[in-house]
């Protein structure tokens, strides 16, 4: 059976596993202040270009938000998301174990906040003359792309940073699949741009062809003091700190991050023209390595013993609308095998 229910289910890149083997033998300083880790955030930042922002590297996802959420909020603050937001649905509540809650906000099939919506909701809630006694929203939370596979445009980050600096608060940006985002035929941010138009945001490694780890950004130094102690205590701080610098370096030193992003996009692309040429719908037009066709439940029964894929809504008493998603190494005979399948199970 082949997987396309998620883009982390292969080990990693052979570069990374080869330098990993190389390196294995020799001695470096521990904690993420090692050569490694020095050389990965000098190659972030060459696209990065934010001379002031802070690169420390963390295991996971969901590890890099809930620290995150610990070094921001106040006691009294919560994390504004999406309904749909990865900190909302799939983190089991990570962010509320931190004694703080995710304020969710309605959005559509696309997943994303608008400004507009950002705005009116901290209005309303500074204008209730009971605000002292609610949650206060302390921090808005977007990942790019969002779950929903969409992605934000410079627009409409540029507007919800303004949004944040009305009121105060900062911007985050989950990345878990960001290089999916900016090498989206699509997109019109570039890793700078992250740099100016966000207070905190992470480069997922990894989905992005990594055996593990993100790279958190603070591009605002009122949130770097004392980040360290923090990861430390939230248990984030790795001892072979190394294992996470090796990994960014290989992926930025020569681009393979984008290399890996844009192949994850392209098999995407080749699955979603070969679905849509078969005549089937989607719930929501991507354009990254996640794709959501709706298909007849007959046809996904005829073909659950060959793919796996994850359900991710019905849509009535004869269709489903499925995620599947493509990865680094996702092989292009495998895309090819899928669409034949479906032809064939469609009969």
């Amino acid at each position: 059976m082949y997987s396309f229910a998620n883009d982390y289910s292969e080990g990693a890149h052979e570069s990374i596993l080869e330098e990993m083997t190389r390196t294995a033998r020799r001695q470096t300083g521990c904690y993420g202040i090692d050569e490694y880790c020095d050389a990965a955030r000098q190659a972030i930042q060459k696209d990065l270009q934010n001379p002031e922002s802070a690169i420390h590297f963390l295991v996971g996802g969901s590890q890099t938000n809930m620290i995150v959420a610990t070094l921001v909020l106040r006691p009294h603050q919560g994390m504004v998301s999406a309904a749909s937001g990865h900190v909302n649905v799939h983190e089991s509540g990570a962010i509320e174990g931190t004694g703080h809650k995710v304020l969710a906000l309605p959005c559509d099939e696309q997943g994303k906040l608008t400004a507009a919506q950002v705005d009116e909701y901290i209005q309303g809630h500074y204008d209730d003359s009971t605000a002292e006694h609610m949650v206060q929203p302390g921090m808005v939370y977007i990942s790019n792309p969002t779950e929903n596979g969409t992605i934000y445009t410079k627009q409409e980050l540029t507007e919800l940073k303004a949004v944040c600096e009305k009121w105060n608060i900062p911007l985050y940006m989950d990345g878990a699949r960001l290089g999916c985002a900016l090498t989206s035929h699509a997109n019109d941010l570039t890793m700078a741009d992250l740099g100016k138009l966000t207070d905190i945001f992470y480069i997922g490694g990894t989905k992005m062809g990594a055996l593990f780890g993100e790279a958190l950004v603070i591009n605002n130094p009122a949130y770097q003091a004392d980040f360290r102690s923090i990861m430390k205590q939230r248990g984030g701080m790795l001892a072979k700190g190394k294992l996470l610098g090796i990994q960014f370096h290989q992926l930025f030193k020569d681009g393979l991050y984008y290399e890996l992003a844009k192949y994850a996009n392209d098999q995407a692309r080749r699955l979603e023209q070969g679905i849509k040429a078969l005549g089937y719908g989607f719930l929501v037009e991507t354009p990254t390595n996640q794709i959501f066709p709706i298909l007849p439940k007959k046809v996904l029964e005829r073909l659950s013993g060959r793919y796996s894929w994850s359900f991710w809504c019905g849509i009535d008493a004869e269709h489903d609308a499925i995620r599947l998603c493509t990865s680094w190494a996702t092989p292009a005979e495998m895309v090819e095998a899928f669409l034949a399948d479906l032809a064939e199970a469609g009969k």
